[in-house]
């Protein structure tokens, strides 16, 4: 067995050292350009915004009653049950499902009053709104929203409506 030359001894510790400051200098470069803003920081969170949902009806059914339920989704249910009902999911239920693709955050469920107006409140980002008007013509809306900033007005009108249904 023969011992190592004195060269493989010298640039053995020489490329240790390379690869060692190699592998750090590339860590430091991905750490550097990560975002400021981290999770635990100090920093104030952006504050939930307040959402006025309006519904207009239109002169035709002035006298129908608007007090119907209007949910906030972080997700878009429909497209979420349509993929669950699709792709087979063997011992998963629908309801675990959908908390998995909301990621954690929850509906927020708001009742219009009389005249057609509520107030809710919704932390920031993109939620779709779903809501359903029965009558002589049904109208449903699944509008996707991006709630940013202190202050929004959602109106719910015909022109918006996602489907229009007449009953005969």
């Amino acid at each position: 067995m023969t011992t190592p030359g004195i060269i493989f001894r010298l640039v053995t510790p020489v490329l240790q050292a390379a690869l060692a400051l190699g592998l750090f200098s590339a860590g430091w470069l991905i750490y550097r350009k990560l975002p400021t803003h981290v999770a635990n920081s100090t920093e104030k969170r952006p504050s939930d915004a307040l959402i006025q949902i309006v519904m207009r009806p239109t002169p035709q059914k002035v006298g129908i009653q608007l007090d119907v339920s209007v949910e906030f989704y972080p997700v878009d249910i429909v497209a979420v049950h349509h993929e669950y009902f699709t792709e087979r999911r063997a011992g998963k239920r629908f309801d675990d499902f959908l908390n998995e693709r909301m990621n954690g955050r929850r509906p927020v469920i708001a009742r219009l009053d009389q005249s057609g107006r509520a107030l809710v409140t919704v932390s920031p980002g993109t939620w779709w709104v779903h809501a359903a008007l029965a009558g002589e013509e049904d109208l449903e809306w699944r509008l996707p929203v991006s709630v940013a900033g202190p202050k929004q007005t959602i109106e719910l009108t015909p022109q918006n409506a996602y489907t229009r249904t007449r009953s005969f």
